[in-house]
């Protein structure tokens, strides 16, 4: 049974990571790559598809866990009746293969320890045939093989295909593990000094944290925010990654389960703007060489998201061996939305690349060759109806926030053409750019309501309606923004939190998609009590759950979600440049909180089962954060 989605850890060497539990076990790892196929996959199995513990033996949750300094080294501490134990966790930047290096350290006493590997390939599909070499057990199956090094002294064998250590651990002592990856047709497997790599592993995050400029109240999460963001980065191409996870769920027992594993244009784009912003340069130069390889071609090939390295292929597939996360199914790997038209990447790229000139990178003329062939292709199409920002699998639409962000393109462009004295067709941009406008304030504005709406000729609100202001598309003293923020804050709240958009219930995270009760009494559809004693019509007045699974929404898939976090960032960016920036500290604040112990923060929130849906952790979500962190940092106008 997996943790909490909040009860993750992250470590990570910069090319791929691994979620650990609170009871130290690695539930989730993909080698060798981000978006390769996991050798660990309990996160959305069960023990049997994969994953590593080490504890103290019939210990539960840690006692206390940390990272050590601003880095990604992860510590892990139990109290026992006999003694205490530290677990150090830490991937170190990789030369030529991945390892992941787990130190036992006893801190008192006598603590008698086990460790219980279970390597399975192929997201837990494909058990591997393990023998012993010198100090190594070594899995091989197909392509893969894994090494275990066991230290002198441990007492290792095998049981039901898991590898098991027994060991005790007195004051002082340090028993240092070692697993590495690498092709099976190789024969030995590079030796690697436990300390030595801790030590060169604590220094490079260091020194990488030492550019952070932020000054304002909310160092630590805003630090380890951008941390995070680093680490979801590919180094070998520049390419960043949504999430490091696959299939965890928006509701729990739902279907809303996507693999995240690859690179949004829209994603990287906003991850690259909170690095600059927070003070990191070299990222952004890494991305915008990843950009022009993976997007290289005719402008029309251009796609939503790519594989780390530029693929073009990221096909969908379902697991149907794997049971999910709670049973939230299907579990699936690969991104259909990689096949949709999403107008509005073009004006998160475009965004950034000024971004990155204002941060001080020169814009050569090969990149401004590129930018003039999007400007091109997105010149003739941006009239187009598309799937959006929330990649509707439903009919296209005229969605506002695309429409929106093709202003930012043009108006972007403008800016850079306007900086650089670089050739370009600007008199068009600026054409464009009144063309767009017009047409949003024409079509996209519910006269009626007197808001910004989803989509034209809808009547839906959509949080990402907040770019008209967020943008600089409307200047935020225009009525038409303010009643906008004030409809989106009371008509998507959610339990104090924002929802996406109107259409998809938000549902609750302790019942089944199919209404069933679950096994340990909690959440259900039938209007009885639960064991807490609330009522699904309480519920009900509390956010609007109804039923996880049933009808297919507006959106083109079945049930519902948690609020989304980034939303509620971005509406306090909203209420700040409306001048309520109290309000704005408020809502902030609130949601920083829900983070785990560790500052991590998925793609969602259950206000209702207060807890986080959703891959994790999210780069959308922590790009918000400190994005808004800056903000009220800023001071106020005229003061």
């Amino acid at each position: 049974m997996s943790g909490r989605i909040e009860d993750y850890a992250l470590i990570g060497d910069l090319q791929t990571a691994a979620l650990i539990g609170r009871d130290g076990s690695v539930d989730w790892l993909c080698l060798p790559r981000f978006d390769s196929p996991s050798c660990f996959a309990a996160l959305v199995g069960e023990q049997r598809h994969g994953r590593w513990r080490l504890a103290p033996a019939g210990a539960g949750p840690c006692d206390a866990r940390r990272y050590r300094g601003d880095s990604l080294v992860l510590e892990s501490e139990w109290h026992t009746a006999t003694g205490s134990v530290r677990v150090t966790d830490f991937m170190p930047q990789r030369d030529k293969v991945p390892r992941l290096v787990r130190i036992v350290e006893g801190l008192t006493g006598s603590v008698e320890m086990r460790g219980e590997l279970r390597l399975s390939f192929n997201y837990g599909r494909i058990d591997p045939w393990v023998r012993r070499t010198g100090h190594h057990r070594v899995a091989v199956a197909g392509p893969d093989s894994a090494w275990l090094r066991v230290p002198p002294g441990v007492h290792t064998y095998g049981a039901d295909g898991t590898t098991v250590s027994d060991f005790t651990v007195t004051a002082g002592r340090r028993v240092a593990f070692l697993l590495t990856w690498q092709p099976s047709h190789l024969q030995s497997t590079p030796n690697t000094d436990p300390d030595q790599a801790l030590a060169a592993t604590l220094g490079r995050w260091q020194d990488w944290a030492g550019s952070f400029r932020y000054r304002g109240e909310w160092r630590d999460p805003v630090l380890r925010s951008l941390i995070t963001l680093k680490a979801l980065a590919y180094a070998p191409t520049g390419g960043i990654v949504a999430a490091p996870t696959a299939a965890l769920p928006e509701l729990i027992g739902g279907t809303r389960n996507w693999d995240y594993r690859f690179c949004w244009l829209r994603d990287s784009s906003m991850t690259l703007s909170a690095l600059l912003r927070g003070g990191f340069r070299e990222e952004a130069a890494a991305w915008r060489q990843w950009l022009l390889r993976a997007i290289a071609g005719d402008p029309r090939d251009l796609q939503t998201m790519y594989g780390v390295a530029g693929e073009r292929v990221v096909t969908e597939t379902e697991a149907g061996w794997l049971p999910g996360y709670e049973e939230s199914r299907p579990v699936r790997f690969g991104n259909a939305a990689v096949a949709q038209l999403q107008l509005d990447v073009y004006g998160e790229v475009v965004d950034t690349l000024h971004l990155a000139l204002l941060a001080g990178i020169p814009m050569e003329r090969h990149v401004w060759g590129l930018l003039r062939a999007l400007m091109g292709y997105l010149e003739q199409h941006w009239q187009e109806p598309d799937e959006g920002l929330w990649e509707f699998r439903s009919a296209r639409r005229h969605f506002v926030h695309s429409k929106v962000m093709a202003w930012v393109a043009a108006d972007r462009a403008v800016k850079l053409a306007e900086a650089t004295g670089l050739p370009a067709p600007v008199e068009r941009w600026r054409a464009m750019r009144d063309a767009v406008h017009a047409d949003v304030c024409a079509n996209g504005y519910d006269r009626r309501r007197g808001t910004f709406v989803q989509h034209y000729g809808g009547t839906e609100l959509d949080a990402a309606t907040l770019f008209v202001v967020k943008s600089g598309f409307l200047p935020p003293d225009d009525p038409r923004v303010v009643r906008t923020v004030d409809a989106v804050r009371a008509g998507l709240d959610h339990g104090g939190f924002v929802r996406r958009y109107n259409g998809v219930r938000q549902g609750r995270s302790g019942g089944r998609a199919d209404g069933r009760v679950r096994s340990d009494g909690r959440a259900r559809s039938d209007g009885r009590a639960r064991s807490d004693g609330r009522t699904e019509a309480v519920r009900a007045a509390a956010g609007g759950p109804g039923p996880a699974g049933g009808a297919v929404r507006a959106d083109g898939l079945p049930g519902g979600e948690g609020a989304f976090l980034a939303c509620s960032f971005w509406l306090a960016d909203a209420l700040v440049a409306t001048g309520r920036r109290d309000e704005a500290k408020e809502l902030f604040t609130r949601v920083v909180a829900i983070a785990n112990d560790l500052g991590l923060l998925a793609e969602e929130w259950d206000p209702l089962e207060s807890r986080q849906l959703g891959n994790m952790p999210q780069a959308f979500t922590h790009v918000a954060l400190v994005n808004t962190a800056f903000t009220l940092a800023e001071p106020p106008p005229g003061s």
